[in-house]
């Protein structure tokens, strides 16, 4: 197994949802990232260059979360994926996506894990 990186409950704001009426105003949604890779590298060098700089994998998925609106979490969730697998380099990226939609309910949770070709 692989070290793992992970950026707990990123927190965005975005359209998302089936209805219109659900897109009509953003929603907060918290994105959890886990990261597979090696650090052996970096911990040995101390260079960020040898691992995947955490701050920088953050700042894109907030943007890409926030720049478009979606209808579904499986869509968000497939595209920061695929941006931490090709942007990053990550060997594998496990995807968390809470959304806080259902009454009477605390969350909706959907987690995805993608690997490289």
């Amino acid at each position: 197994m692989k070290d793992t990186i992970t950026i707990e409950d990123i927190q965005v704001r975005c359209r998302i949802g089936v209805p219109d009426e659900e897109r009509a105003n953003p929603q907060e949604l918290l994105i959890t990232l886990s990261l597979e890779t090696d650090t052996a590298k970096a911990g040995q060098s101390d260079e960020i260059a040898q691992t995947i700089d955490y701050h920088a994998v953050y700042v894109h998925a907030r943007k890409l979360a926030e720049a478009r609106e979606r209808k579904l979490i499986e869509t968000l969730a497939e595209e920061v994926a695929d941006m931490v697998l090709n942007i990053f380099s990550a060997e594998a990226v496990t995807v968390i996506i809470k959304k806080f939609i259902l009454p009477e309910t605390r969350l909706v949770e959907l987690r995805i894990r993608r690997t490289r070709a």
